[in-house]
């Protein structure tokens, strides 16, 4: 069976879902990325892509409220 939806349609679905996991780890104030990590990786290209303004991050009050 195959589903076709929107990609904002799979975006208010994963947003939430997404959202949920990186507060539940942030809740764990003992977070360490190993540098072999995926995620690890994945925050490197943000800091990169942040520093050369190739992207536009969002504030505290945006994310969480």
């Amino acid at each position: 069976m195959n589903i076709t939806i929107s990609i904002d349609e799979l975006s208010q679905v994963l947003e939430p879902m997404i959202r949920k996991v990186i507060r539940e780890e942030l809740n764990n104030k003992n977070l360490t990325l190993s540098p072999e990590s995926q995620l690890y990786s994945d925050m490197q290209t943000l800091l990169q892509r942040k520093n050369t303004n190739d992207i536009q991050l969002k504030s505290h009050a945006e994310v969480w409220d």
